[in-house]
């Protein structure tokens, strides 16, 4: 059964490791995803962008193969099934489709506008075994279509809408979505500090997880990130496997063109790359906690 990520992100924000969200394209990306968690004794989020959504025939499509898919590989661990960035009309459509945890990106909007419609989703997901994600300050780089310009949020704006009883907050530190280019200069560190102090036990959520180092990705754990999304790594793993396998000739030996053969080696390198993620995140073995 799918589960809130409200429970699994406040105990990682006491323990001081992240929960990781890992963003599912397709059917072989949710089986290993769930297959790589199971394997980790992990709690997971898995994260569905509105263009992946519809790539996928829509939410209720997801929620049914991702219900199905936990009952059949008999998954034992917490997976919360969550909307990533979401639109104010998105977050309504992944409420009525049976996700468990949706995000609401305003960070485009004005702040009136993102604060009044965050206010408004507070209010109808208050009492549901749903969580609630914000942000402020928009991510850079783009996310299915999704195009921000890598801002810093405001601390006071960050305050004002945790202050709604959001379950955790994305906020602009920044990082970007997609590859970072060589002359990043790196996560803002003394902004994530001061927005630690303002929101107090907020759970913070760190966007663009792939290709931030190692050792700042372990920093913003320490400041208070308790959750971070990973979706562009898999992609790559992904695609540099399928490519390998091609370029190898496997698809013209025998019946190597079958689908199931042709993407068994990017199957297999996500399902590396996420037990990697939940080593570094310090996720493993955390499947145990009291959920909301």
């Amino acid at each position: 059964m799918l589960v809130s990520a409200k429970g699994m992100l406040q105990e990682a924000a006491k323990g001081h490791y992240a929960v990781g969200q890992f963003n599912i394209n397709n059917l072989e990306w949710t089986k290993a995803i769930l297959t790589a968690a199971n394997n980790m004794n992990a709690p997971v989020i898995l994260g569905v962008s509105e263009g992946a959504g519809k790539y996928m025939t829509g939410f209720k499509t997801v929620a049914a193969m991702v219900n199905a898919m936990m009952d059949t590989l008999n998954i034992s661990v917490p997976v919360a099934l969550h909307l990533d960035h979401g639109s104010y009309d998105g977050a309504l459509s992944a409420i009525d489709a049976g996700f468990s945890s949706i995000m609401f990106d305003g960070s485009s909007l004005p702040f009136d506008e993102n604060l009044a419609k965050t206010k408004y989703l507070v209010n109808l997901t208050a009492g549901k075994s749903l969580s609630l994600e914000a942000e402020v300050g928009a991510i850079g780089g783009e996310e299915d279509g999704v195009i921000g310009t890598g801002e810093v949020a405001d601390v006071n704006e960050c305050k004002t809408i945790a202050d709604l009883g959001v379950s955790c907050l994305a906020a602009g530190i920044g990082n970007i979505h997609g590859v970072y280019p060589e002359n990043w200069p790196g996560l803002r560190f003394d902004v994530l500090e001061e927005i630690k102090k303002a929101v107090g036990d907020m759970p913070l959520v760190l966007h663009g997880g792939t290709g931030i180092p190692d050792e700042q990705v372990r920093k913003a754990i320490d400041l208070g990130v308790a959750k971070i999304n990973v979706n562009t790594e898999c992609q790559l793993v992904f695609a540099a496997a399928t490519r390998k396998y091609v370029e190898d000739g496997k698809d013209r030996q025998g019946k190597g063109f079958d689908p199931r053969k042709l993407l068994a080696p990017g199957y297999d390198a996500i399902i590396e790359l996420v037990e990697e993620k939940i080593k570094l995140f310090g996720s493993d073995n955390k499947a145990c906690f009291k959920n909301d």
